[in-house]
């Protein structure tokens, strides 16, 4: 069964969605991320994917207070990432409430660091981060596009012992014109054990279906819910 993770993006403490990576298009959908955590688990949903994006755009980690906030007042199993660059940012996420951290930038500009913070966390609490804009991997907020092309990309983590990889069509990301279902797919062909986490371009329940259905192992997904596309009572046949 396909995994549900809402996804809660914070500027400001605030809950926004972004299209295609673009701060320009921030669109602010509740002053209050905490509130919407809490509606999350009512439904019955178990996990969320926060991402700090004031911290990916300033390299530190900024919404830590947010984190914790939500971590509290939920038993939400949360990962978070964005602006994670230095240790102390590290156990700053683990010390406010996350279970897992995503990583991306640092594994493209520091990979000896990221290996380093795999073996000292262990394989569940870390998530690698691969935001993909044709068929490069993006870092630093999706502002900078790096020569690493993703298949090889995936390939040297995966060897290391990586076993949970969020992938994200920055293309699709915020768009609501569908997911990208045939990469998810050829990663799946190329790494049949990965848990992939596909993320992006989600728009109504028959995307969800059809990730179901592609075998896809988790889905991140905000802006559907947000403007109403998706209701959650809907998503209660796959919890």
């Amino acid at each position: 069964m396909l995994e549900l993770i809402p996804a809660i993006d914070i500027i400001d403490g605030k809950c926004v969605r972004l299209s295609q990576g673009m701060y320009e298009s921030k669109k602010i959908y509740n002053e209050n991320p905490v509130e919407v955590a809490k509606e999350f688990e009512a439904n019955g949903l178990r996990r969320l994917h926060i991402v700090d994006l004031d911290g990916a755009a300033s390299h530190h980690i900024v919404n830590y207070r947010t984190l914790e906030q939500i971590a509290t007042k939920t038993s939400l199993i949360i990962d978070f990432g964005g602006g994670i660059k230095s240790d102390e940012d590290l156990v700053i996420a683990f010390d406010n409430g996350a279970q897992m951290v995503t990583l991306g930038s640092i594994a493209v500009k520091q990979p000896e660091l990221f290996i380093h913070w795999l073996q000292k966390y262990g394989y569940e609490q870390i998530i690698l981060g691969a935001d993909v804009k044709g068929n490069k991997i993006a870092i630093n907020g999706w502002k900078e596009e790096s020569q690493q092309e993703l298949m090889p990309f995936l390939r040297q983590y995966i060897e290391k012992g990586i076993h949970k990889v969020l992938c994200t069509d920055i293309q699709c990301d915020g768009m609501l014109a569908g997911p990208s279902i045939d990469l998810y797919k050829n990663i799946m062909k190329e790494f049949p054990e990965l848990h992939l986490i596909a993320s992006g371009g989600v728009s109504c329940i028959e995307d969800i279906q059809k990730l179901d259905k592609a075998g896809i192992p988790a889905v991140v997904f905000g802006k559907a819910l947000y403007e109403g596309r998706i209701s959650l009572k809907k998503l209660s046949t796959f919890l």
